[in-house]
């Protein structure tokens, strides 16, 4: 059973009615995933479903793309801060749950989103729930690593870098910045998403729990601002480095990425016949029609074969 579907039954979520049966894949996210959790950490669940077929495929319900106002087809599920009192033993536990469709899944997948990618490598023992569907992902997950995650990583470990600079912080993260100086929560993303894009180029993998030693001693204040900014240059440098030199494709597979997700459907529908039309197959029957319009029409022209 999904988490999403257990916090639903007890009345602690409220997604749409179709969504928990539907959910496919659940994984922690977060500190626990990256090995630098404490016991106090909010548990940050991410998965995605399978809507019902009529939303991935819109003509089934008579839709005519750019035409007339358009449904809103289903994207995402967020709900933060759900408390479960009787979690670990009763001491408590707060969830946040992010849920995406497949499709909108797929697309962020294929984008390199770093924190999709991350939830299809987390370690064995963070997911809490796959179908055949999930294992299926699960198991093609590096068939969405291309060089383009370095631009996406990198946009993202500089963007956490420049809110350190600007952020005011609340709450714990006032407290991390009083007692260190700066916030090395921000700090320790910088190290691990760029860590993260080296193993991806180099590797053409990920194990995000390989520097949770070294991750934990940035978040206990043993590095310097100072250090971090000169840490992430350097590191920046090595990474053009190792860019230039991956042997990984320089842009997605999109074909095999769309074959993986067909596959999904249909494992999930059954048969899609009706639902999508194979160009190749539209090919070869469009261009069988033309040659026989072009038969009878040299067959009705003066001269043409009896």
């Amino acid at each position: 059973m999904s988490t999403l579907q257990r916090l639903t039954d007890r009345g602690l979520a409220k997604p749409p009615r179709w969504l928990p049966g539907n959910v496919q894949y659940e994984t922690i996210m977060g500190s626990m995933a990256y090995g630098v959790s404490s016991d106090t950490s909010d548990v940050d669940i991410y998965g995605w479903a399978i809507p019902m077929k009529e939303d991935v495929f819109p003509h089934l319900r008579g839709e005519i793309p750019g035409f007339g106002r358009e449904p809103k087809r289903f994207e995402v599920y967020q709900e933060h801060h759900i408390h479960d009192r009787d979690s670990l033993g009763g001491h408590g536990r707060t969830y946040d749950l992010t849920i995406f469709g497949i499709v909108k899944f797929f697309t962020l997948a294929m984008e390199n989103n770093p924190n999709i990618i991350d939830s299809l490598f987390t370690p064995a023992n963070c997911v809490v729930h796959s179908t055949r569907v999930g294992n299926l992902v699960r198991e093609n997950r590096r068939l969405f690593l291309h060089k383009g995650a370095w631009p996406k990583f990198k946009g993202y470990a500089y963007s956490q870098l420049h809110k350190l600079a600007i952020k005011q912080p609340q709450g714990k993260r006032a407290e991390l910045v009083a007692k260190h100086g700066y916030d090395t929560k921000f700090a320790y993303h910088v190290v691990r998403l760029l860590g993260e894009v080296e193993q991806i180029l180099i590797e053409g993998d990920i194990d995000l729990q390989r520097h949770n030693e070294h991750l934990k001693a940035i978040r206990r204040g043993e590095w310097t601002e100072d250090r971090l900014r000169q840490w992430a240059a350097d590191k920046e440098a090595h990474l053009e480095r190792a860019y230039a030199e991956s042997t990984l494709r320089p842009t997605p597979d999109e074909a095999q990425i769309r074959t993986l997700l067909l596959q999904c459907l249909e494992e999930h529908y059954g048969s899609l016949a009706g639902c999508i039309v194979d160009p190749d197959r539209a090919v070869v029957a469009l261009r069988n029609i033309q040659g026989e319009l072009d038969r009878v029409r040299d067959l009705l022209s003066p001269g043409g074969a009896p």
